[in-house]
């Protein structure tokens, strides 16, 4: 079998399956995860052999240490994995629900009810224990899942395949749920991304070029974010103390995530004072900063001209870049103009100047006085997620079990017809 069938053939399958596990009671769905994290703490040394021969692999391959680290399953590693599948179990199970029931004047009772969006291909890279997370929330929602890890995890990426297939079995459910590519070979990707009338959804995971690279094959819709360029305005009546809190924490505590802060927006009024404060306050942390005129003289040693495309861009790592503004309109503005629809925030004490930003600013998470680093799913009460969407179709922000569901109406009547 070539490989375009072979992929057929498993996307073939999993929306079988999926007719199959959107009538699931939640107690089976809910079983299979139980079962998957007892199965991962059996399996613990047969986790650690495979991704060792991954890990060897990525060093004969030249892969920097960094994302040797990512791609390294840990005793620690395997009990989060186990711990995801519990909590997730625990959730409240959204397919059924039913919202907004109301009586129209000619009797009709209209709602809607929460379905499982259907069969979900998820393309990912290094980090193997995303193969766990993206499953077990995508069968929680009732969704069947094809996942396509990077290949410098296929090892690690078969076996834990193999526990979930495994655990699937033991809650009596079909094993086309969750069905892992089978092969390292790209290709596989660009004949997946052409079965529209098998996979509903696709989410990519990873790096920037995966992820275009994705929406330029992809026939069916893509939940994406590209990047995350976020902004914090420090208007001219923030409160200074604070501020430094906030801001540290959203660029040093984990500067490598796609909600660290890139860019910061201070008002004229204050910037003489606050910036220098900033400088000595996060330069000894390693902080070096892309500066504006305006500021440039105010930041020290670790500031450097801005570049043209400092603005706007995602550095990943200690580096920030520093504009002052003359209002928060222009602060707005520049927003508009470089953010990416991710995460921005406002430090203000100004309830009017809140509210403003709120309703002005467009990014699938807006904060007011609180580290940009909040924009987490678990962090936002939803338990858990598979990503942060800035697409706005179907979902705005972070991705949980509900923002894995759909809702169809629903009509009860009594004999009506339409006149």
């Amino acid at each position: 079998m070539n490989l375009e069938s072979q992929m057929r053939e498993l996307a073939a399958s999993a929306r079988t399956a999926a007719r199959t596990l959107a009538t699931a009671p939640g107690l089976a769905r809910d079983k299979a995860l139980l079962v998957l994290a007892d199965l991962l703490h059996e399996s613990r040394q047969e986790i650690f052999a495979a991704n060792a021969l991954d890990l060897e692999a990525a060093r004969a391959g030249g892969l920097d240490e960094a994302r040797i680290d990512r791609l390294r399953i840990t005793d620690q590693g395997v009990s989060s994995m186990a711990g995801a599948c519990r909590h997730v179990a625990a959730l409240s199970d959204p397919v059924g629900e039913v919202e907004g029931m109301i009586k129209r004047p000619n009797g009709l009772l209209v709602g809607r009810m929460r379905i499982p969006l259907g069969v979900i291909a998820i393309i990912y890279e290094s980090r193997p224990n995303v193969t766990i997370d993206a499953a077990i929330l995508c069968l929680k929602a009732g969704n069947c899942v094809i996942l396509r890890g990077g290949s410098e995890a296929y090892h690690s990426n078969q076996i834990l395949g193999g526990l979930l297939r495994r655990a699937l079995d033991v809650a009596g459910l079909p094993e086309g749920c969750v069905q892992m590519v089978p092969t390292k070979d790209r290709a596989a990707v660009k004949h997946l991304l052409a079965l529209d009338e098998y996979i509903d959804v696709v989410i990519p995971r990873g790096g920037e070029g995966l992820i275009r690279a994705v929406v330029k094959d992809a026939t069916m819709p893509v939940l994406k974010h590209y990047k995350g360029v976020c902004h914090i305005y420090v208007h001219k009546d923030a409160d200074q103390d604070q501020a430094l809190n906030i801001i540290e924490n959203a660029k040093v505590q984990r500067p490598g995530v796609c909600n660290a802060l890139e860019c910061l927006l201070v008002h004229e009024d204050i910037a003489a004072v606050f910036l220098p404060r900033l400088a000595a306050f996060l330069a000894p942390q390693g902080v070096s900063f892309r500066a504006c005129p305006r500021s440039l003289p105010l930041l020290g040693a670790t500031a450097a001209p801005a570049a043209a495309d400092d603005f706007g861009r995602e550095f990943l790592a200690l580096t920030l870049a520093v504009k002052v503004v003359s209002s928060q309109e222009e602060a707005e503005g520049h927003i508009a103009m470089y953010g990416s629809g991710h995460s921005e925030a406002i430090l203000t004490r100004a309830h009017d100047r809140a509210m403003r930003f709120l309703r002005t600013v467009d990014a699938s998470c807006v904060l007011i006085n609180a580290s940009t680093r909040f924009n987490d799913g678990g962090e936002l009460g939803l338990g858990a997620e598979i990503g942060i969407s800035t697409s706005k179709i179907h979902s705005y922000g972070p991705m949980g079990v509900k923002e894995l569901t759909s809702l169809k109406y629903i009509v009860f009547g009594e004999g009506q017809v339409r006149v």
